[in-house]
């Protein structure tokens, strides 16, 4: 499974910005799509993530800023990032995990291959 991620760029504190994941190869089934961040010098951390129902979770930091939502038809996820601070400076990563298609209906966990999102003046 492939994870293509897009949307990032720089930003102005206060700023928005789209980001979204597309992910294609032999899906079954998504059960959960989740954006990750990860801040130089700083261990990856979940911004959020959404379950194929529609259940959500964010970290405290992003909530009510931050809002996760996904295309099941589509198999895509977006992360709408609304009053941006510069702490929110990352490379954001998307990650997927389910089943594949075929006789066992294996398992996969897949990333993208992040991208940077800068919110400066």
């Amino acid at each position: 499974v492939q994870l293509q991620a897009s949307g990032g760029g720089l930003v102005q504190p206060g700023g928005s910005l789209r980001l979204s994941c597309v992910a294609s190869g032999s899906i079954f089934s998504i059960n959960a799509m989740g954006w990750y961040r990860q801040a130089p010098g700083k261990q990856r951390e979940l911004v959020a993530d959404i379950t194929s129902g529609g259940d959500t979770n964010y970290v405290d930091s992003v909530k009510g800023r931050f809002t996760i939502s996904r295309d099941n038809a589509k198999n895509t996820a977006y992360l709408q990032m609304n009053s941006l601070k510069p702490e929110d400076t990352a490379v954001y990563y998307c990650n997927a995990a389910g089943r594949l298609r075929g006789t066992y209906y294996r398992s996969f966990d897949s990333w993208g291959q992040g991208t940077q999102v800068t919110v400066s003046s």
